[in-house]
């Protein structure tokens, strides 16, 4: 089969002498950004033409079982041919290719675009440069690429879109000015066909952009410049036209401007008068009817009707314009005027053509769910602004009640998915992922708002829902939504006395009857409010017994497993915030426990998982006793779901399994001073971690190695040190990526069982193995400081244990690392303080150690660069650890018995320098003492009431939402020159008072025991006085007064802790 060419619709493959005319002026727009064009690889041109009849064939043959094997090593060997990607695009926009072929034509070369367009250089220690698409073939690629989009049905657009998004991501504005002009033209012309291919092209320009810092999105802002006026004179010509392709072009629009606005908010693109315009735009886009011919549609698939996708994404775009920029009170300085614009400007009327909207729904026409949500988001935050309120005021009880309430009811389809598949209904309600899409989330935000801020709406809800649950003859689901609304309400109920008085005798009246009702989701709900209001102050401990007991039966006994779920939630809220509560179960534990390990089995929710953790926290004691069955159970459940087949496609399935682990974890915490019962639940735990590292699953290894930690806390049996082994081929694979998470329990290894440690020299040369590799390679710092500091733990906990063969071997790993570039401080100091662990742990050695040491760059032994880096960054030694780590090297190198030259030198250095940590040690003395934890009371709902409401004519002011810009966008610096300062914050700053990270690795010198800094440092420094005093001269002569002073104080301080040592008060 020959590939022929498609001459209705030809690629311009000569066509750069245009490209390069149009692309003149966008690249002098860009600037030097825009015009500078990246080298590109020198990669050998081959002398190879491509058959394309042969990769159709290959094509063919990879959607057939039988040939998929031989097709897809024909195209492994072919696609590193140059016009091999360019040939590709040849078959994927002719029309006479069978289109299966085309399809997997445009997949194989987006994911060729995906792997190798960007430039890559050769990994550490590799001569090869790896494979790259050629330039030769990006750029015919580049040229043809809008075209082809275009051109190309619906799914293999698809495939293109990603591809250009791959090639936009590395070569704009670099390498592709010239994309800018190539979609302008097509957007420029009369042929509407090229209209919507040019605007998807757009969208992945702008969705390239749509994250980036407003001070990165220039090359964007540069071509929007261009693009913007058209895309709204596009628009504005095509909103008359109600027909599919037009709204389908006018969609597409409106996610170019989401795109471009929901981050940052160009204001030079955008002023008054051209925002005026599109928010004309987009109130005309909700406020137009949607054709009559959409209501034949079944309903279920209406909201993908393009009607309905155009209206959402124009409501898409309001309410973040609203809720980020439009709220004065709650922006960033740069959007000060423009809030204030906006808010007058757009807000009422664009609140009329919204509250049209929900007079459609109230009035049972059909509005698209997501219209509807997006509605209610905006009235949302109408609420805070008195403008706004005012309009939406006189309508927000019939909104409340008919709107907002209906949107909380039990439905018919809860009801079908109830009884259909209960527990697909369980993971519906409980996905927090999806439920800020339906309405009824946002009605619930919007009366809980409205409660809050506006004194008239909650006494007018509560008065509704209270003669729903007074009237014996209401609609059973109607109390379902009275309950659901009162419950949202918990908050601000329980904050004024008013109502707060009430709720006891209203849970009694209204919600315990339920508990036993004859249908599920009456139950459930009922739970549901019990859980809501679990920090009520009960007065009457019987209603609080009845609550609990209720609650337990339907845990236990129910028959319905959404029910069971509510109930043990609710269980366990009422056991966390009431004491008697926690009591009153305690009999019943271990059935209650059973029951919930069988919920969280049957039903996989990880909300579950939560409950039984808090749960075990509360009944420490009494979960003793079933802690192994509980393990075991749970170790089940993680396997069942492991093995699963929807396992790898479900999300849920994923965080469920971590959930798990977690439990486990936590009955092994809780569990720790239960040897008997640690050492049962170890085989357990070796079970599940088997089982993980046997598929493997990498993202549970976190999980894991936290098991494997809490296991070798107290000792470590025979199986814990042959998962050492395991572990280290574990790192051979995946390498350093979990070294950091590792670390824990390589730490316990090395000081909960040091015996065995050094009974086989195979378990130090396997720490010390990962320890090199990590520092020898590309791990990053943070793995590189653990590394490190993992070496110093050994040399301190094996001190004078016989380890004399490893100190060079350590001490050369730490050093060849600081030859190379080291950007953090944390890092040098800490492979400094291997080195100085090394001079605690033997001076002579180290000393032998640094003189035999030679690296490549230099013939001279490394002792002087070593002392000389030490005295350099002694004031970067932070945290307790740290500090008296440096002090006590600092006091062996003054008593050298055989001074190495370079010490002369720096001489003046080390007493100072000893006094500054010193300093550092005495403010982290200080406010450890001063911040002793105290024991904190639980305090139950205050009585005074808490009033967050606001006068009708007051805007709420300063409420940070959730779509606020992030902490750094606001928090300028003014003052360029507060940089100078950084090195006196950390050392006086938190960090460096409170401990640095790595100082939770405890070594013997942390113990109560453990050398005291003041004492060894004064007598050091007195043992130089009385046997060389020209030294101590030396040492000492160019102290200052205030040193000299410190220095006695040091001396008294030092008595001090001595006497209190000998009584045994320190």
């Amino acid at each position: 089969m020959t590939l022929p060419h498609d001459n209705s619709r030809p690629l311009p493959v000569n066509g750069q002498d245009r490209v390069e005319v149009a692309q003149r002026p966008f690249a002098a727009r860009c600037g030097p950004v825009g015009s500078a064009v990246a080298q590109s690889c020198d990669q050998p041109a081959l002398p190879a033409s491509m058959d394309p009849n042969r990769i159709i064939q290959a094509l063919k043959g990879t959607i057939d079982p039988n040939l998929r094997i031989a097709a897809e090593t024909e195209l492994n060997q072919s696609y590193k041919i140059i016009n091999f990607a360019p040939t590709l695009l040849q078959i994927i926009v002719s029309d006479q290719v069978e289109f299966p072929v085309r399809q997997a034509a445009a997949i194989y070369l987006k994911n060729m675009v995906s792997q190798y367009w960007q430039d890559r250089e050769p990994s550490l220690g590799e001569v090869v440069f790896p494979f790259n698409i050629h330039e030769n073939d990006r750029g015919q690629i580049r040229e043809n690429m809008v075209e082809a989009i275009i051109q190309c049905p619906e799914s293999i657009r698809a495939q293109l879109t990603v591809c250009l998004r791959a090639i936009i991501k590395h070569d704009f504005p670099g390498r592709w000015t010239g994309i800018v002009d190539k979609i302008s033209l097509y957007l420029q012309s009369q042929n509407s066909g090229s209209w919507y291919g040019s605007l998807l092209a757009l969208y992945q320009l702008v969705k390239t952009y749509e994250f980036r810092k407003a001070e990165e999105r220039a090359p964007l802002l540069a071509a929007m410049q261009l693009f913007l006026p058209r895309v709204q004179q596009l628009i504005t010509q095509l909103l008359p036209d109600a027909t599919v392709f037009s709204v389908l072009i006018q969609k597409q629009i409106l996610k170019i401007f989401h795109a471009l606005v929901q981050y940052s908010l160009p204001l030079q693109l955008l002023n008054n008068t051209v925002m005026t315009q599109w928010m004309e735009i987009l109130r005309a886009v909700v406020d137009r009817d949607v054709p009559p011919e959409t209501l034949e549609v079944d309903e279920d698939d209406r909201p993908e009707l393009i009607w309905w996708k155009c209206k959402k994404w124009a409501l898409h775009i309001i309410t973040r314009l609203f809720e980020r920029y439009g709220s004065p009170g709650n922006v960033t300085k740069e959007y000060f005027e423009f809030a204030d614009f906006f808010l007058k400007t757009y807000t009422v009327g664009i609140q009329q053509v919204l509250l049209k909207v929900v007079e459609l729904h109230r009035q049972k026409q059909y509005v698209s769910p997501r219209v509807l949500q997006q509605t209610l988001n905006y009235l949302t935050q109408s609420v805070s602004h008195s403008i706004t309120w005012k309009q939406m005021k006189p309508h927000m009880q019939t909104i409340t009640q008919e709107v907002v309430f209906p949107l909380m009811c039990y439905k018919d389809e809860d009801e079908k998915l109830w009884q259909e598949d209960p527990y697909e209904y369980i993971r519906m309600k409980f996905n927090m992922f999806d439920d800020h899409v339906f309405p009824a989330t946002a009605a619930q935000t919007l009366l809980c708002k409205a409660s809050r801020m506006r004194k008239e709406v909650l006494p007018q809800m509560m008065e509704f829902c209270h003669h729903i649950l007074m009237d014996p003859n209401a609609d059973p689901r109607r109390k379902d939504g009275a309950l659901h609304v009162i419950g949202a309400l918990a908050d601000p109920l329980l904050k004024k006395r008013v109502y707060r008085d009430q709720m006891e005798l209203m849970l009694q009246n209204y919600v315990f009857p339920l508990l036993n009702s004859n249908l599920g989701y009456l139950r459930a709900r009922s739970c549901w409010v019990l859980h809501c209001f679990s920090p009520l102050k009960f007065h009457n401990e019987l209603v609080l017994r009845n609550a609990v007991e209720l609650v337990k039966q339907d845990l236990i006994a129910d028959q319905e497993m959404p029910v069971k779920v509510e109930a043990a939630i609710a269980l366990q809220t009422l056991v966390s915030n009431q004491e008697q509560a926690k009591i009153y179960i305690r009999p019943f534990i271990r059935a209650v426990m059973q029951e919930l390990l069988h919920v969280i089995k049957e039903t996989e929710n990880d909300d579950l998982t939560s409950v039984i953790q808090k749960m075990i926290c509360e009944y420490n004691q009494e979960v003793a006793v079933i802690a192994v069955d509980m393990t075991q159970n749970l170790a089940e459940i993680f396997s069942k779901v492991l093995q699963s087949e929807e396992y790898e496609e479900s999300e849920d399935k994923t965080v469920m399994a971590l959930g798990i682990l977690s439990t486990i974890d936590t009955i092994l915490t809780v569990m720790e001073d239960h040897k008997e019962i640690t050492q049962q639940l170890e085989g357990i735990c070796l079970q599940v971690i088997g089982l993980v590292l046997q598929k493997p699953i990498i993202e549970f290894y976190e999980e894991i190695l936290s098991l494997a930690f809490g296991l070798t806390c107290q000792t470590i049996s025979p199986q814990m040190w042959q998962l050492l082994g395991v572990l280290y081929d574990v790192f051979q694979h995946d390498c350093f990526d979990y070294f950091t998470d590792m670390m824990p329990l390589l730490h316990n290894y090395v000081t909960v069982d040091t015996d065995t440690l050094l009974s086989n020299p195979k378990h130090l040369e396997v720490i010390y193995t990962m320890c090199k590799k990590v520092l020898t390679s590309d791990a990053g710092e943070d793995a590189e400081c653990h590394a490190a500091k993992l070496l110093e733990v050994i040399i301190l906990q094996c001190r004078g244990r016989g380890i004399d063969q490893c100190i060079p071997l350590f001490v050369e790993a730490v050093l060849e690392r600081l030859t190379r570039g080291v950007k953090s401080t944390e890092l040098r100091t800490m492979c400094l303080q291997v080195a100085i662990a090394a001079l605690y742990y033997s001076p002579s050695l180290l000393m032998h150690t640094l003189e035999n040491i030679r690296f490549p760059h230099s013939p001279e032994p490394i002792t002087a660069q070593f002392i000389n880096q030490w005295m350099n960054d002694t004031e970067f030694f932070l945290g307790l650890h740290d500090r008296k780590m440096c002090i006590i090297g600092l006091s062996l190198l003054m008593e050298l018995s055989s001074r190495p030259a370079v010490l002369e030198g720096v001489a003046s250095q080390i007493i100072p320098s000893i006094l500054l940590l010193f300093l550092g040690l005495k403010h982290i003395y200080a406010s450890r003492v001063l911040n002793k934890p105290e024991q904190l009371s639980r305090v139950q709902g205050a009585d005074e009431d808490e009033n967050e409401e606001i006068p009708s004519d007051e805007d709420e002011v300063g409420e940070k939402s959730s779509s606020m810009q992030p902490a750094s966008a606001s928090s300028g610096n003014d003052n360029e020159d507060e940089d100078d300062d950084d090195d006196d914050d950390d050392y006086w700053g938190e960090e460096g008072l409170e401990g640095t990270a790595l100082e939770e690795y405890s070594t013997p010198l942390d113990y109560d025991n453990g050398e005291d800094e003041y004492q060894f440092f004064s007598a050091s420094l007195l043992r130089v006085q009385s046997s060389d005093v020209s030294w101590y001269q030396s040492l000492t002569q160019c102290l200052s007064d205030d040193q000299k002073k410190q220095l006695q104080e040091i001396y008294s301080l030092a008595q001090q802790r001595r006497s209190a040592a000998g009584k045994g008060l320190w």
